[in-house]
């Protein structure tokens, strides 16, 4: 048997907890966060989609160059939700909001994108 051969690699699963859907809530962010969090997401995905550079990113948003690079590199804690809501429009986006029949508990919050038409 070689060296390599004596150390067996242990691949036995232990625990798995499973996802309530977002890694972000996941980990422990609080809602507000998980919101502000995807929305940036999004901002940072339209950005790199349209090739924009930092400077021309941060004038479409009406931001400063230096706020829109603590947006894009998640550094929130100055933002609100509707500012970046605004950002996304500024940058093309129409935002709908949709309010779906009341269930039991708590309900949720999601950011999706729809198809193109």
């Amino acid at each position: 048997m070689s060296k390599r051969e004596d150390k067996a690699i242990d691949t036995s699963i232990r625990h798995v907890t499973a996802s309530g859907g977002s890694v972000l809530a996941d980990i422990g962010l609080g809602m507000e966060d998980v919101e502000k969090a995807e929305l940036a997401l999004r901002i940072r995905k339209t950005v790199d989609e349209l090739g924009l550079k930092q400077q021309e990113a941060a004038r479409r948003m009406g931001l400063s160059q230096p706020r829109y690079s603590k947006l894009s590199r998640g550094q929130l804690g100055d933002f609100s939700r509707g500012k970046l809501e605004a950002c996304l429009q500024r940058l093309g986006h129409d935002l709908v909001l949709v309010v779906r029949p009341r269930h039991e508990g708590v309900g949720k919050w999601s950011v999706r994108d729809a198809k193109a038409a």
